[in-house]
């Protein structure tokens, strides 16, 4: 149960926040055909592959 409360406390980081945020508006300005979905994988596979790129590197060191 600990194992899962420190996930969980792991989520809730600043970077994580601003992933799901940015991931969340772009798909939205996507939906609404506000810009296209070639801008939006562009910026999300860059954002996603960030994110995971720190926490790998993180648990690597």
């Amino acid at each position: 149960m600990s194992e899962f409360l420190k996930n969980i406390a792991n989520l809730i980081k600043v970077k994580t926040i601003v992933t799901m945020v940015v991931i969340t508006v772009f798909a939205w300005l996507a939906l609404t055909g506000r810009i296209t979905s070639d801008n939006v994988m562009i910026v999300v596979s860059t954002v996603i592959a960030f994110y995971f790129g720190t926490q790998t590197e993180k648990s690597g060191s």
